[in-house]
């Protein structure tokens, strides 16, 4: 008799255009707990995927070159039709102020402020790529203390 799999837990990663941090997190949420966790990104508006993340990523031993900027209309129907999210993780805390007030996922959404690219200091090509790494590492770290353990998350839900 086939086992019936546990279902997997939704998240959804939120930044502005999700054109950088949300992607990342999405891609490691993926990665690192593909077996029970079922993550998307999208934003309030939609961009192009950051291209240095990706190179920066890609020489790092990460493939990002699939993922696609989706926001919350989504067009190209990438998210789940019936938009449940067991969690909605806002990853700027500008994003997090103006639109956790008026979104669905009430009682569900969790702010983790890991910034974006614009928060480092960079003046030349090594900065930049090094200052990609310690953002990947950021939202990596996030993403592995929290998405594994579900008590962590729902003590973190804020709104």
């Amino acid at each position: 008799m086939a086992k019936k799999s546990a279902k997997k837990m939704r998240v959804l990663f939120v930044d502005e255009k999700n054109d950088t941090t949300s992607q990342l997190a999405e891609h490691y949420a993926n990665s690192l707990f593909g077996d029970r966790c079922e993550a998307f990104s999208a934003g309030p508006k939609h961009d192009i995927v950051d291209c240095e993340m990706i190179s920066v990523a890609y020489m790092s031993g990460e493939d990002l070159r699939k993922q696609v900027s989706k926001d919350f209309k989504d067009e190209y129907g990438l998210l789940p039709r019936d938009g449940e999210f067991d969690y909605v993780v806002f990853l700027l805390k500008s994003v997090y102020d103006e639109w956790a007030p008026r979104t669905p996922w009430q009682g569900r959404q969790i702010l983790a402020d890991l910034g974006g690219i614009k928060d480092y200091e960079y003046t030349d090509d090594k900065e930049l790529m090094e200052a990609y790494q310690m953002l990947m590492a950021k939202v990596r770290g996030w993403v592995s203390d929290n998405i594994g353990d579900a008590e962590r998350l729902k003590a973190a839900v804020s709104a």
